[in-house]
């Protein structure tokens, strides 16, 4: 896995965990993404030095607004390219692990394309 997709992937577990949760620790990280404690704790680190988190006193993470705009921006993605493979006949459970291989990867030109057609097809996708 590339730096930026593991990098991506942390803030996307962030801001799911934040959308069912009153605030995010490490470990709940972690177990979102069956990582190690340690390995998120580094991880933890190298987002906050990036300035995408902050951690407060507590531990608490919090996303800044970069990270949440990453975060967002990467989470829509997968949504939606998932809906599409579903869409088109492919089941759930690969349609879901093939969007995450997708996600990093298109460039915003790209993207737009196939969000405008992603749309035309099966509607908007929240």
């Amino acid at each position: 896995m590339r730096k930026h997709e593991s990098r991506e992937d942390y803030l996307v577990a962030i801001l799911q965990v934040s959308n069912e949760k009153d605030f995010v620790r490490s470990i709940d990280v972690a177990r979102a993404m069956s990582f190690s404690k340690p390995s998120v704790s580094i991880a933890m680190t190298k987002l906050s030095d990036e300035k995408l988190i902050k951690i407060d006193q507590k531990g608490h993470i919090h996303l800044t607004e970069e990270g949440y705009n990453i975060a967002s921006k990467v989470y829509e993605r997968h949504k939606k390219v998932a809906k599409l493979l579903v869409s088109l006949g492919v089941s759930e459970e690969t349609a879901y692990e093939d969007a995450c291989k997708l996600e990093h990867d298109f460039s915003d030109e790209t993207w737009q394309i196939i969000k405008k057609h992603i749309e035309n097809v099966i509607g908007k996708i929240d």
